[in-house]
């Protein structure tokens, strides 16, 4: 028996099935209004936390590295894309492919990742960074 009488029950999966449908709409149309602006320096450092959060989290909970990096490259860089357009502030005017996102979210989270939980990241990548950076200095 529930808790809740037929009425109610029928009033509360409505609201759960259509409040959402109703928050998308709302969504796409101040999206639609608004323009996107590139995201900025701040943003960016912003997302490259929040990736590098969540590979440490998914390490410390036994997620194996590439799939960890991958959904957190993967979210950043719909992050990117849905709320920027694809633009970066430091590429210009240049709109950049879901490949050129991808490659710089893994990148920054990475990098963040050997701020934040340097143990959770394997050595082998740790060393192919190392090389990247001294090749840039």
């Amino acid at each position: 028996m529930s808790i809740f009488s037929r009425p109610l029950r029928h009033i509360l999966l409505s609201v759960l099935i259509f409040a959402p449908l109703a928050l998308c709409t709302d969504a796409a149309f101040a999206k639609k209004k608004t323009k996107t602006k590139p995201a900025s320096q701040e943003e960016i450092y912003l997302y490259r936390g929040l990736g590098a959060s969540y590979l440490c989290n998914a390490r410390s909970a036994g997620v194996d590295f590439p799939k960890a990096v991958g959904i957190a490259a993967s979210t950043y860089t719909q992050v990117l894309n849905g709320r920027h357009g694809g633009f970066v502030a430091s590429a210009g005017k240049k709109k950049l492919t879901n490949k050129q996102l991808f490659s710089g979210a893994e990148f920054q989270i990475v990098t963040g990742a050997l701020q934040f939980c340097p143990k959770q990241v394997p050595d082998d990548v740790k060393a192919k960074v190392k090389a990247v950076m001294n090749k840039n200095d």
